[in-house]
């Protein structure tokens, strides 16, 4: 954000990133090299960390607006179904001639998942697709970024940002370290953290205690930190210190999307004023709701929903 910029007062998200399709299969484990399984599923669901991440805002209430692409094939629809329901605004969206972006997401009956992403029209978003979106951007309270657009797409956001950059930085690419020291709150699991504080300091090796972690990402000129630690929670690190964030325990059913859905969530409670660690326990709980239910959207809760309790610590 600009210094010499108020945040904007509204409310507003706005989502810069991936739409996709999932191609969603079950087996009982996952194959080894060169192993055939049989599966069963091979259900078309809208998917992609981008559109994941503004469904899951949407239903909890937000105001959302995506930024991002889809090709002119008939999964362009699949892929926008649940935006659309949700209630997200598409009118930044493109359509680009070609395939749209397709996720192979293969799902164990341990809930773990492996997945495949093919980019598609993502590969569309480039800077100047971004910067056409400059207009919302700009007026968003929070602008939400991954890792399933063009590099030079991604490093166009920290100039046109001017209230708050959620960057989830997945998968993690080399980028500007500026861009990454943009990021207010950078959110990341713990390998991801690994690799961004190696393109930060190359020299320094990654801590494996998880404050230690935050800490380190801190040092480098992160303003605040969100790191994920699956079923161990996650910690936050801002101005106000380092915070443990407890679980929600669940039974997993599938934990495509999940993370998508913590970042949804946090952006949401960011957007409504809340600090950092609130949003955080907000996000854990809609996280663990999210991997009881199959798919990524579809899984997804809503205002209404009874969200798990997080786990006494």
């Amino acid at each position: 954000m600009n210094a010499s910029t108020p945040p904007p007062a509204d409310g507003s998200i706005v989502v810069v990133g991936s739409v996709n399709v999932d191609l969603l299969a079950q087996v009982r484990r996952h194959p080894a090299p060169g192993e055939t399984l049989h599966g069963t599923g091979g259900q078309m669901l809208p998917g992609g960390k981008g559109a994941n991440q503004a469904v899951a805002a949407a239903r909890l209430g937000a105001r959302v607006t995506m930024v991002g692409a889809v090709g002119t094939d008939a999964q362009a629809e699949v892929a926008l179904s649940a935006l659309r329901e949700a209630g997200v605004d598409l009118t930044r969206l493109a359509e680009v001639e070609g395939p749209t972006g397709l996720a192979i997401v293969t799902v164990a009956e341990d809930g773990e998942n492996s997945i495949v992403v093919i980019a598609g029209a993502n590969d569309a978003m480039d800077a100047e697709r971004v910067r056409a979106a400059r207009e919302a951007i700009a007026a968003a309270r929070i602008v939400v970024c991954q890792g399933e657009i063009p590099r030079d797409g991604i490093e166009a956001l920290p100039a046109l940002v001017t209230g708050r950059f959620l960057h989830n930085p997945a998968p993690v690419m080399e980028l500007d370290p500026a861009v990454l020291r943009a990021s207010d709150p950078l959110v990341v699991n713990q390998h991801e953290a690994g690799l961004v504080l190696a393109q930060l300091a190359p020299d320094l090796s990654a801590p494996t205690d998880p404050g230690a972690m935050v800490r380190a990402l801190q040092t480098q000129g992160i303003a605040s930190v969100v790191l994920t630690l699956g079923a161990d929670g996650a910690r936050v690190a801002d101005a106000d210190g380092i915070q443990p964030i407890p679980p929600a325990p669940v039974d997993a059913v599938d934990t495509t999307g999940a993370g998508d859905a913590f970042i949804g969530a946090l952006a949401l409670g960011l957007a409504r004023g809340d600090d950092l660690a609130t949003a955080a326990r907000l996000a854990s709980r809609v996280g663990a709701f999210a991997a009881t239910g199959e798919g990524a959207q579809p899984s997804y809760p809503s205002a209404d929903d009874t969200l798990p309790a997080l786990q006494e610590t």
